[in-house]
């Protein structure tokens, strides 16, 4: 079933989208925006996010800003057996913001389980790719060093 916002709710949509007020009370900042109150706003994004419209709301941190300025992509070689076993022991570790498998469309990439790491320098990143090797038992690997951040922003809809 479609879902028409009201201008309200479209206004309240918006906001929520980006990033949100930097405030004691984003929500009843967001409200103000909207001509509503604080409570309304909860009750919108509750209620889309149980019918489905809404998939995910969550924070995003600016890991560079909180230290976190050295990041790597693993990239593991596993057939999608392994990878459904070491897929969620790689994704647990607290290191590693990203873990997904892709199925290689290339004879000379055999490397299928990729996970995101982030450190504070180059050896912390590669300590914690021994931590991933004991924890999953994967040992072939390549590192993909985060050069420069191209694009990092949210779908707007509104």
């Amino acid at each position: 079933m479609a879902y028409y916002p009201t201008d309200s709710e479209r206004m309240v949509l918006q906001a929520a989208q980006g990033d949100l007020p930097d405030s004691a009370a984003p929500f009843e900042d967001i409200a103000a925006l909207a001509g509503t109150d604080e409570a309304a706003v909860l009750d919108l994004l509750r209620r889309l996010k149980a019918e489905g419209v809404i998939r995910r709301f969550g924070a995003s941190i600016k890991h560079q800003h909180a230290g976190w300025t050295y990041n790597s992509m693993i990239a593991w070689e596993a057939d999608a057996e392994r990878a459904d076993e070491a897929g969620p022991k790689a994704a647990g570790h607290p290191n590693v913001s990203h873990c997904y498998f892709r199925p290689s469309q290339a004879a000379d990439w055999p490397y299928t389980l990729f996970t995101m790491v982030h450190g504070r320098s180059s050896e912390e990143v590669a300590a914690v790719m021994e931590d991933l090797r004991a924890l999953t038992g994967l040992e072939h690997c390549v590192v993909l060093q985060s050069v420069k951040e191209v694009k990092k922003t949210s779908m707007t809809y509104f």
